[in-house]
């Protein structure tokens, strides 16, 4: 029995942190107008309320249309992509850049790591929302630069990152 049309529940799926954000900011706010060490609680609840909110629209944001071809996976720092005509892995802490390529239908993530093929992986991959997590994981990342490329869709590759440069002592 689904009583929520699917492109209503993808809507909301696509939300859902934003969401649950919601209520957790209303408990907050109720009990920041209390007295004494409720105050103080619902004080942390509403920040806490706040950070589960903008993860939540950053990680909506990032996550588009599913149905694309492949499937993403990330486990043990490497990510991992199965395509129908090709696919490859990197790890994560080997990565040496990452850039968006929308000139293709759909836009690709290009991975590199030294010593192996680009990796390319299409935007609306099963299982991209993963990705959002190792690629915030990446040291001096901008993730509201990434974002804003997402959206975009500029019509040359972007870089979104590349290793910093190791200092010489």
């Amino acid at each position: 029995m689904n009583f929520i049309r699917p492109e209503a529940r993808a809507v909301l799926w696509r939300w859902r942190e934003v969401l649950i954000s919601l209520p957790v900011l209303a408990l907050g706010m109720a009990w920041a107008t209390g007295f004494g060490l409720l105050k103080w609680v619902g004080m942390v609840v509403v920040i806490a309320g706040l950070a589960l909110a903008l993860a939540g629209w950053q990680r909506a944001r990032f996550r588009g249309r599913q149905g694309g071809p492949g499937v993403v996976q990330v486990d043990e720092r490497q990510i991992t992509y199965f395509g129908p005509l090709d696919g490859g892995a990197v790890a994560i802490d080997e990565l040496s850049g990452v850039s968006l390529d929308s000139r293709s239908a759909p836009p690709v993530w290009v991975l590199r790591q030294p010593g192996q093929p680009e990796l390319h992986i299409p935007v609306n991959a099963a299982g991209t929302d993963a990705l959002f997590d190792a690629f915030a994981a990446l040291p001096g990342i901008r993730t509201e630069h990434m974002l804003a490329q997402l959206s975009k869709k500029p019509d040359h590759p972007v870089v979104i990152w590349t290793k910093p440069a190791a200092r010489l002592h």
